[in-house]
């Protein structure tokens, strides 16, 4: 068995951060239906994506420039 301990720490940062928007998601939204009910949370979920939508596109660009630097340093 190997110790890559660069993949394990991917993993586990992957892992907290899927973590923790289920726990926004899951709590927040609870709470926002509970209180104000099904068309706040529905406006709060629409609000949750719109403000996560620049965090994922930065991800993902910064995860195809890696993967572009990795496959040109094996040429």
């Amino acid at each position: 068995m190997t110790l890559d301990l660069r993949r394990y720490a991917r993993q586990t940062t992957l892992r907290l951060i899927v973590g923790g928007i289920l726990l926004i998601l899951l709590v927040g939204g609870g709470l926002i239906l509970y209180f104000y009910g099904g068309g706040a949370l529905a406006l709060g979920i629409l609000c949750f994506i719109t403000g996560l939508t620049p965090v994922v596109a930065i991800v993902f660009i910064l995860s195809l420039l890696e993967w572009i630097v990795k496959r040109e340093r094996g040429n």
